[in-house]
């Protein structure tokens, strides 16, 4: 398939730039992934289309303030986005034009605090180096939420309390993930209860999201785009929730795309494994999925391989008039936007 087909028109005014002031008020778009009905509804009348049996399985990945912004030794600002420890006190990490940076340089973040550059952990990764403890002090005085560059912010420290509560499911418990699993933001804890008391099960998943989730396809034909790596972890607790769901023939619904991909990937003989693995599974139409009945789900950047793993649970052109649909009648797109539940 080509890149260009999964592309689609979007006003750049429905990019939620902020969550809705309550998080189950955002809306909800509930599409029958056989038919294509679509009802429009609010994310609290999720507790409507869920039944008991039904098992819903979240990322419980926590997201950490890795997004730093420092200024060079020039003056310039400068904004960086840790991605690994490569080393002891040593990180790679994302900005605009790395090869700028000259290895030795400092990045002052405040006038006590600063990291060192060093050289290249890869083409795309330059790496900065911190003493000992430096770091937890950078993040805790600065660190700032690592929101995806699409939603602006003028003064990033004005909001920054707001976006490090919002930018954070309640499910956030452990692991380290460079961006938010955002289907599970629109949860609280009181649709939580409604939930249980009805008899719906959870199960918890970890999968650290990294740059895979947000990797743009470079590429004409989408069957060559190749995933990066992202860990992940299923507890004896949750495969043994899962496997019980998966015997019993219960709607298994997964809670984002990080974790429609952690049970495809942990799916092996009829069976979810426990452990902790990688995966770089790309899910994208003609993909057999194995595990789940439904996805709870933002809507997605046109040409993303988000995009692609939704088309790939109903089919392209059924997704193609939903998006549609939620740009006609004014849906919020991406990380802070609204949600979709597709069964």
């Amino acid at each position: 398939m080509l890149l260009k087909e999964f592309d689609f028109e979007l006003p750049e005014e429905l990019i939620a730039q902020f969550p809705a002031d309550k998080r189950d008020e955002s809306k909800l778009l509930v599409l029958n992934g056989k038919t294509g009905e679509i009802r429009d509804k609010k994310f609290k009348d999720v507790v409507d289309f869920l039944k008991e049996g039904d098992l819903l399985v979240v990322n419980n990945s926590k997201v950490s303030p890795l997004k730093l912004i420092g200024n060079r030794e020039n003056g310039k600002k400068v904004e960086l986005l840790l991605v690994s420890e490569t080393d002891k006190n040593s990180w790679s990490f994302l900005a605009k034009k790395p090869a700028k940076f000259k290895e030795g340089e400092k990045i002052v973040f405040t006038p006590e605090l600063f990291g060192t550059i060093g050289g290249w952990n890869d083409k795309e990764h330059r790496v900065i180096n911190f003493g000992e403890g430096v770091l937890n002090k950078i993040l805790i005085e600065k660190g700032l939420a690592p929101l995806p560059p699409y939603i602006k912010r003028e003064n990033p420290f004005e909001s920054r309390e707001f976006d490090l509560k919002r930018y954070q499911t309640i499910f956030a418990k452990k692991g380290i993930s460079i961006a938010a699993p955002t289907a599970g933001l629109h949860f609280t804890e009181e649709i939580m209860e409604k939930l249980k008391t009805k008899g719906v099960e959870f199960a918890e998943i970890t999968l650290n999201v990294g740059e895979a989730t947000f990797q743009p396809v470079r590429v004409e034909k989408i069957e060559e785009h190749k995933m990066k790596y992202e860990s992940f972890e299923i507890t004896e607790e949750a495969a043994d929730k899962i496997n019980n769901a998966i015997k019993a023939g219960r709607r298994i619904i997964a809670v984002g795309t990080t974790s429609v991909r952690t049970l495809e990937s942990a799916y092996s003989d009829g069976k979810i494994l426990k452990g902790s693995y990688k995966s770089n599974l790309f899910i994208y139409p003609g993909y057999e999925f194995k595990v789940i009945k439904g996805i709870i789900t933002n809507f997605h950047l046109p040409k993303s391989t988000l995009f692609m793993l939704v088309s790939a649970w109903t089919n392209l052109e059924m997704m193609k008039k939903t998006y549609k649909y939620a740009i006609n009648n004014r849906y919020r797109f991406f990380s802070y936007g609204d949600s979709m539940l597709i069964l």
